[in-house]
C-alpha cells in the first residue's frame, strides 16, 4: 500500500503564522534589545537601497515567512519580492528574494532572516535528500520527521519538512499514541493498546517494538502500526512480512526509526517500510549557505 502520513497535518507548506510572528519576534528581540542596532544607526536615515537574497549553494527553500516577517517586524515598509516559493530548488547563483528600502532597516533585519532561512533551507534540504533515495528504491514507502526538533522552532522545522517533499509524524504528544520501551515498563503491549482504544478513540496507536514477538503482540491488539526501532534491513522485511501475515495486519502501518541514514533508508524501504522516520533531517541538518548582497544603482 501506499502510505500517507496518519497523523494530524495542515498538509500545507506554510507554518501557522502566529508561530513564525512569535519565533521571530523572539530571535528580534535577543538580537536587537537593549539599545538597537548601534551600528546601523551609523547609517545615513534617509539612505534607501536594494538588496538581493542569493543562494550560495544548490538546495532547497524554506522559510519565506518567516524571513518576511523578519523584515517586516523591523520596518514594515520595507518591500520583499520574493521570486522563488518554499519548496523551489535552487542552484548557487539564484536569487530567491529582493528587498527595497532603508538601508538601517535592512540592515537591522539581515541576520534574523537569513538565520531563520538558511536553517530551515538545511532541513528541507535534507528532508528532499532522504525523499529522493527512499524514493527510487520503493515509490510507495514515505519518509517522516520526528519531535527532535529546536525546542520553540517545532512548528517552522515541521513545514520546512514539508517544504522539502517529506511528511510530518506527530507533531506533539496529544496528536497521536505511541507506546515506546519505556511507557511499557509499566504495562503490556495488550494492555496499552486496550486502554489507548477506550481512552483515546480515534486517535493513531502505535507501538515500538524491538523484537518480532512485540509485533505480533501489538498486531493482535489492534494496534494501528507498529514502530521497527534499530532493525536491520533483513529484520525489517522478516517483520513486514509477520504483520502482514497476521489477520488485520495489511491494514496496519509498518514505521522504521533509529539511527536511520541516507545510505540506509533506501534499504529499509526496499525491505517494506511504509514508513521510514529521520531525527536527523531536524536535529542534525546542516544551513543551506544563503546570503544578502547589496544592489548597485
Amino acid at each position: 500500500m501506499t502510505a500517507v502520513s496518519p497523523w494530524p497535518s495542515s498538509g500545507l507548506v506554510d507554518p501557522p503564522l502566529l508561530a513564525v510572528r512569535e519565533a521571530v519576534g523572539r530571535a528580534l528581540a535577543e538580537d536587537i534589545l537593549p539599545l538597537g542596532d548601534i551600528t546601523a544607526s551609523l547609517v545615513p536615515a534617509s539612505s534607501t537601497a536594494g538588496a538581493a537574497v542569493v543562494a550560495r549553494r544548490p538546495g532547497v527553500v524554506a522559510g519565506r515567512l518567516c524571513a518576511l516577517e523578519a523584515f517586516t517586524q523591523v520596518d514594515a515598509e520595507l518591500a520583499v519580492d520574493w521570486l522563488l516559493d518554499d519548496g523551489s530548488v535552487v542552484e548557487a547563483g539564484s536569487v530567491v528574494a529582493v528587498v527595497n528600502g532603508r538601508l538601517r532597516s535592512i540592515l537591522t533585519a539581515e541576520r534574523t532572516a537569513l538565520n531563520f532561512l538558511c536553517h530551515l533551507s538545511g532541513v528541507a534540504t535534507v528532508a528532499r535528500r532522504y525523499v529522493e533515495a527512499v524514493t527510487a528504491a520503493n515509490p510507495a514507502t514515505r519518509v517522516l520527521d520526528t519531535r527532535k526538533t529546536t525546542p520553540g522552532l517545532r512548528a517552522l522545522e515541521k513545514a520546512a519538512v514539508r517544504a522539502g517533499g517529506a511528511q510530518n509524524h506527530r507533531g506533539n504528544l496529544s496528536e497521536a499514541i505511541l507506546v515506546k520501551d519505556n511507557h511499557l515498563g509499566g504495562l503490556g503491549i495488550a494492555d496499552a493498546v486496550v486502554r489507548a482504544r477506550q481512552w483515546w478513540p480515534g486517535r493513531m496507536v502505535e507501538v515500538e517494538c524491538d523484537r518480532a514477538e512485540q509485533v505480533t503482540e501489538a498486531v493482535d491488539a489492534g494496534a494501528g502500526a507498529v514502530l521497527l526501532d534499530n532493525m536491520t534491513p533483513d529484520e525489517v522485511a522478516m517483520c513486514v512480512r509477520l504483520v502482514r501475515s497476521r489477520a488485520g495486519g495489511a491494514d496496519v502501518l509498518v514505521e522504521v526509526s533509529g539511527g536511520v541514514t541516507l545510505d540506509t533508508a533506501p534499504l529499509y524501504a526496499t525491505a517494506g517500510a511504509d514508513l521510514i522516520s529521520v531525527g536527523a533531517i531536524t536535529h542534525s541538518a546542516p544551513v543551506l549557505d544563503l546570503g544578502l548582497d547589496l544592489q548597485e544603482g
